[in-house]
């Protein structure tokens, strides 16, 4: 027995795509965009952190720095040019390491606490240097020589080599304003114990010591 549909009967309908008109397609493009921006901060933020030594115990000033006095530790700066001044995991270690100063425990390396065996009979000396009298390229862990320049009055005076081949251990933010030659730059120089200060001294009060960097 055959049952025949009566002319009531509602008629198929094909399902049509959203148009391009359509609000509910533009609030769907508008999800996965946020989803996009979204999931790149977090991935950014995760990256965010640098990876520096850090020191697993107190350590005086001379001690040789080994391998198992150190320990990693990731470290999201506020300023990402802060993380140049502590030693990156990435940086490999001297032979000769030893600290300049003491470091304590828990604390990350700094790289102006670094320093050769022949650095550690040293004293810590602060010397304005006029921006033209020191090259852009010195800071933190440069070599350089000391030289005294004859002031401006005294025709036909030579400059003088104060010290040689010392260690820049310390060249504090701020201090320069690089390209500027009426600008002056702060360094802490690491000075043997035996060195006569006194006209290194005087010579910085009055702008007249000049850098050159070795190497």
């Amino acid at each position: 027995m055959h049952t025949t549909l009566g002319n009531d009967a509602p008629p198929a309908v094909r399902a049509q795509p959203p148009g391009w008109r359509d609000p509910r397609l533009w609030i769907g493009v508008a999800i996965v965009a946020v989803s996009v921006v979204a999931g790149a901060r977090i991935v950014g933020a995760a990256d965010d952190t640098v990876g520096v030594w850090e020191v697993a115990g107190d350590l005086a000033p001379g001690d040789r720095v080994e391998p198992g006095d150190l320990e990693q530790a990731r470290v999201r700066f506020a300023e990402p040019a802060d993380a140049g001044h502590y030693l990156s995991v990435e940086d490999e270690l001297p032979d000769d390491l030893v600290l300049t100063r003491g470091v304590g425990d828990g604390e990350l390396l700094p790289r102006a606490a670094l320093g050769t065996a022949d650095d550690a009979g040293t004293v810590s000396l602060s010397v304005s240097v006029p921006g033209a009298q020191v090259p852009t390229s010195v800071g933190t862990g440069s070599r350089v020589d000391v030289w005294i320049v004859p002031d401006s009055g005294d025709d036909g005076a030579a400059a003088e080599l104060a010290v040689e081949d010392v260690a820049v251990i310390d060249s504090p933010a701020g201090s320069s304003d690089f390209g500027s030659s009426s600008s002056e730059r702060q360094l802490v120089l690491g000075i043997p114990v035996d060195t006569d200060l006194s006209d290194l001294v005087l010579a910085s009060g009055a702008g007249r010591v000049m850098l050159v960097g070795r190497g």
